[in-house]
C-alpha cells in the first residue's frame, strides 16, 4: 500500500503555501475556481480546502477516476476519451473546460494522469500526467512525466495543478489590468 500522499512534510508545508498563495490571489482578484480530477482523487481540492476561508474563491470540484464520470459530470466528449484515452492532453482540456462550465468558475483546473504502479504502458508510462487549466482566456494544459512512487507522484500532480492556476490567476490579473 502507497504511503499518505501527505505524510512528507516539507512537500506538505510547499503544498500549503502554494494553496494559500493561491487562495490570496483569488480573493485579492474575486476568482472563484473549480477543479476536476482524476488521478489525485481529490487531492487539490483538499489542499485548497485547508486554507481558513476558501469558501471566498473555491465553488468545489469533481472527481472523476472512471470515463464514464468524466463523460457524464463534466461533459468530456465519448470521440475524445476513444481518440486519444483518458490521460491525454486533449481529455485534460476537456475535464478542465467542462469543469468551468458546470460550475461558473472563473478558473477550472483537471489533472488526468497514471500515478502508478502499474497501469503505464510503453506509449503511456507509470507517471504521466496532464493538468490543464480553463478561464477566460482559453485553456493551458501541462505535460509532466514523474518517477516517485504513487504518493509522491499524486503530490507532484497536485503541485503542477496548483501552480498552473496561479500562472493563469496572474494571467487573467495582467489581462485586466492591460499593459504596463
Amino acid at each position: 500500500m502507497a504511503d499518505d500522499p501527505l505524510a512528507d512534510r516539507s512537500e506538505l508545508a510547499r503544498l500549503a503555501d502554494l494553496a494559500a498563495r493561491l487562495g490570496q490571489r483569488c480573493v485579492a482578484l474575486g476568482l472563484h475556481i473549480a477543479t476536476v480530477e482524476s488521478c489525485t482523487g481529490g487531492l487539490v481540492g483538499h489542499l485548497v480546502t485547508e486554507v481558513p476561508g476558501s469558501s471566498a474563491y473555491f465553488v468545489g470540484g469533481f472527481v472523476t477516476y472512471s470515463d464514464e464520470l468524466k463523460r457524464e459530470t463534466v461533459g468530456v466528449p465519448h470521440d475524445v476519451l476513444a481518440a486519444h484515452g483518458a490521460v491525454s492532453a486533449q481529455v485534460a482540456m476537456a475535464m478542465a473546460t467542462g469543469g468551468r462550465a458546470r460550475t461558473g468558475a472563473d478558473l477550472a483546473v483537471s489533472v488526468t494522469g497514471i500515478a502508478g504502479p502499474a497501469g503505464g504502458s510503453p506509449s503511456k508510462p507509470v507517471g504521466l500526467t496532464y493538468v490543464a487549466v480553463a478561464d477566460a482566456l482559453g485553456v493551458a494544459v501541462r505535460r509532466h512525466l514523474w518517477t516517485g512512487d504513487r504518493s509522491e507522484n499524486k503530490r507532484q500532480s497536485a503541485a503542477a495543478a496548483l501552480e498552473l492556476l496561479l500562472e493563469r490567476v496572474d494571467a487573467a490579473a495582467a489581462s485586466v489590468a492591460g499593459p504596463g
